[in-house]
């Protein structure tokens, strides 16, 4: 079976790189707006899984420069997941709030349709 995973793991990431959306082309405003944003926000993934390809594939459709954190691989990650998030499940959306807690975010219909709410305004200003 852990040859099975590995095998569609690799498969998962060629299609992502053969897939790859294009970025928006983006002024300086617009590029320090998404910077701004990106700094509020970290994605919880396994680099293999295809619903974080999914939110991935999202962000780069908006031109967000996502911070990601392998939570399979970074033993501190998972952890920090497990903590914060209540649970090891990916894709996770970590969202820095303004008063400083964090809001973490599970699912990845969910976690693109708050990214898209968040970049559209910056991209049609």
């Amino acid at each position: 079976m852990g040859v099975i995973r590995w095998i569609l793991g690799k498969i998962i990431l060629v299609v992502e790189s053969l897939t790859q959306p294009k970025s928006p082309q983006l002024n300086a405003a617009q590029k320090q707006a998404m910077d701004t944003l990106a700094q509020q926000v970290t994605l919880y993934q396994f680099a293999a899984c295809p619903f974080c390809v999914k939110v991935r594939q999202a962000s780069r459709k908006l031109g967000l420069p996502l911070q990601t954190k392998d939570a399979k691989r970074n033993m501190d990650a998972r952890k920090e997941l497990e903590q914060g998030g209540g649970r090891i499940k990916v894709p996770c959306l970590r969202i820095q709030q303004a008063n400083g807690e964090a809001r973490w975010m599970y699912e990845s219909d969910d976690i693109i349709a708050y990214l898209n709410k968040q970049a559209t305004p910056i991209i049609e200003k």
